[in-house]
């Protein structure tokens, strides 16, 4: 089994949160995979991210407004 660190994005509305967390791979058919933790923490991200509470979702990682961009 192996563990390797990648960067989630999750998008909501207007923001982007970048979130670190360790993908599991292992010889099973469910691999690769995330934790328990990992995937608690992406849904609260998400969540605090529909709500708008940037605050709270900058607590787990980046988190970027999306702005359109105007093409003349």
């Amino acid at each position: 089994m192996t563990t390797r660190r990648k960067t989630k994005f999750i998008h909501e509305s207007r923001y982007v949160a970048e979130v670190e967390i360790d993908v599991i791979e292992d010889e099973t058919s469910w691999s690769p995979y995330l934790s328990l933790e990992d995937a608690k923490r992406l849904d609260q991200v998400r969540e605090a991210l529909r709500s708008g509470d940037v605050k709270t979702a900058a607590q787990f990682g980046r988190v970027y407004t999306l702005n359109p961009v105007a093409v003349v």
